[in-house]
């Protein structure tokens, strides 16, 4: 994964803050059902991202089934010192993954394709024509990260340093756990192809079949004018990250073209509208989302220190058993921004947040000791 860092002078958050707790039945709470005041929430948020020199961060939580806590706070652009509001559109990055993940299990619904008929049986992938092994890769070995393929062709695959436009390969035999990148990228060119488009234009079925019904107001995976309007700067060390972002940039991404594993750009508000649906059967039939969240794959004893409490991944997201019961999660890493998610279906509590620099590791597990794990 690419290594972030970011750096900001104290006190600049305090420059702008919306602040939403939603009243009536809704309670915050921790994961231990303690109720927790707006102004704890506050000061806790507060007390992090100035101690952590945050940029900007989006958040919203998640108690019995509803939306009860939303913030954006700290500035869009160190330049500019534009404050961020509840339109502010920051890079998911890999939580991008997991609403990709329910994009494809409405084509499933539909019957477009089938989890476990191998992908090139509706699309050849050219570059791996020299190697049959791409020919058992299936839909559920994509969303299940048990593809072989290398995360990014571009990365080193012994150091994970950026290594410049690598051919595409295969890294392990199929059914072996690789967290892949590479792989939803194929899926997703399945899914336009079977709906005789292209990933040009593949957000508009996006947008039609996931982010309209579920009320996601704010998540896009192409390039619109809205998002040159609202999209916050990413930093690194106090610095814009290579390059402000725009509609056509090539050297990390073209924002013009769907990029289902990374190119999300969303708030907090609008992703806890999927992952309430995940928590209430919405959007999708039930028997599909326990489809989602059933373990399909394990973390090998190789890679069990690298993931940490996550023991396996389900259909597009990661899954933590607790003593509360089983939580689901997902982190995502763009250079200039991070973010994490996490929910308990059982519970029906969650969060999920963004961030434009490089301290959102520290912030999640922060905010997973105050929460009480």
């Amino acid at each position: 994964m690419l290594k972030l860092c970011c750096w900001l002078q104290a006190g600049i958050l305090a420059v702008f803050m919306v602040s939403v707790t939603l009243t009536g039945h809704a309670q915050i709470k921790d994961w231990k059902g303690v109720p927790i005041t707006a102004a704890a929430m506050d000061q806790f948020l507060k007390k992090q991202i100035d101690s952590l020199k945050i940029p900007a961060l989006s958040i919203a939580l998640i108690n019995d089934g509803q939306l009860v806590y939303h913030h954006a706070w700290g500035v869009a652009d160190l330049d500019t010192r534009k404050p961020v509001n509840d339109s502010s559109l920051f890079e998911a990055a890999s939580l991008s993954k997991p609403l990709f993940s329910f994009f494809v299990m409405k084509m499933v619904e539909k019957g477009l394709l089938n989890l476990d008929t191998p992908l090139y049986q509706y699309l050849p992938f050219p570059e791996l024509s020299h190697d049959d092994r791409y020919k058992l890769v299936t839909t559920r070995m994509v969303l299940d990260h048990t593809t072989g393929f290398p995360d990014w062709r571009w990365l080193d695959p012994v150091t994970g340093e950026w290594d410049g436009l690598r051919k595409m390969y295969i890294q392990y035999d199929p059914g072996t756990f690789s967290y892949s990148g590479e792989a939803y990228n194929y899926l997703a060119k399945v899914i336009a192809h079977l709906n005789g488009l292209t990933l040009k234009n593949l957000d508009s079925l996006f947008q039609q079949e996931v982010a309209r019904p579920l009320g996601m107001q704010y998540a896009y995976y192409n390039w619109n004018p809205l998002m040159g309007q609202n999209k916050v700067t990413g930093y690194s060390k106090g610095k814009v990250y290579r390059n402000k972002w725009d509609a056509a940039d090539a050297m990390y991404n073209d924002s013009t073209v769907f990029g289902p594993a990374n190119t999300l750009h969303t708030e907090a508000v609008s992703y806890a509208r999927f992952l309430l649906a995940m928590m209430n059967d919405k959007g999708l039939q039930p028997n599909t989302i326990n489809e989602m969240l059933k373990i399909q794959s394990r973390i090998p004893p190789d890679q069990e220190k690298h993931f940490g409490i996550i023991k396996g991944w389900g259909l597009g997201l990661a899954v933590e058993p607790t003593d509360e019961g089983t939580r689901y999660s997902h982190s995502g890493e763009n250079p200039g921004f991070l973010a994490f998610c996490a929910f308990s279906r059982q519970q029906k509590n969650g969060y999920v947040f963004f961030t434009n620099g490089d301290q959102g590791g520290f912030l999640n597990m922060r905010l997973r000791v105050f929460l009480n794990e």
